[in-house]
């Protein structure tokens, strides 16, 4: 059998509701946190009775953490742990599309959902020691640039993962930009999901009850993947612009 993938945004962001892109690694906010509450109930109501393998993955960034935390913690509860994946963050490299180091999560202070993000139930150990670098470390580069090739080189390498992996059904917290430029093609709202199963081809077939969101709060709208993300620039042309 094929596994199902919960492909999920996260909630409201600081970034979000500014429009600041400034923020680094910003947090969720109130309405953010409420929305999580309503996401939570409906992934629980859908999935409660799930009696096959689940795991849980989130990008490493605050507000993925946050969403899966506070999402996700009825799937916590019965022991799966929320396993970080550099793989899964978002695209750009402005200051709220970059990480943070695993060193300060501990001391990011998550007043309002009360997590500390260096309890037993995070799994760190896949995050690469480059993260969370974009753009100095040429391994950064090729791992998570935001040009066209490294953007759908880094969608595939997800879908190859998650492809091994033994559960059967899997939640994934991400991002707007990457889930529809690198993986899905589907447009996400906030805290909004879509369900697909992965076959061999590593082709993502999406479950009609969730074409405008499991919640339903995202446009049945697709976009062609990579169309959004800069085309690969060469080092002649860096050096043609620069004469």
């Amino acid at each position: 059998m094929p596994p199902t993938i919960v492909l999920i945004r996260h909630a409201q962001a600081l970034h979000n509701e500014t429009q600041d892109y400034s923020i680094p690694d910003p947090g969720l906010t109130d309405h953010g946190i409420k929305q999580c509450g309503q996401l939570r109930y409906n992934l629980f109501q859908r999935f409660s009775s799930y009696e096959g393998r689940i795991a849980v993955i989130a990008s490493p960034m605050v507000r993925t953490l946050q969403t899966a935390s506070l999402a996700a913690d009825w799937l916590v509860e019965r022991g799966v742990k929320i396993e970080a994946d550099a793989d899964w963050q978002e695209l750009s490299a402005k200051p709220c599309d970059t990480g943070s180091p695993l060193s300060l999560l501990p001391l990011i202070k998550d007043n309002q959902t009360k997590h500390q993000f260096s309890s037993p139930c995070y799994d760190f150990s896949a995050i690469p020691s480059v993260w969370p670098d974009k753009t100095e470390d040429p391994v950064a580069k090729s791992l998570f640039g935001y040009t066209r090739t490294a953007v759908l080189r880094r969608g595939r390498r997800c879908l190859e993962k998650l492809s091994k992996r033994p559960e059967d059904l899997i939640f994934v917290f991400s991002h707007s930009a990457f889930l529809r430029s690198g993986v899905s093609g589907w447009w996400y709202y906030n805290a909004d999901y879509r369900i697909f199963t992965l076959d061999e081809g590593l082709e993502l077939k999406i479950d009609e009850s969730t074409l405008e969101g499991g919640m339903g709060w995202s446009w049945n709208k697709r976009a062609e993947l990579g169309s959004e993300v800069p085309e690969d620039v060469t080092e002649e042309e860096i050096h043609e612009d620069k004469n």
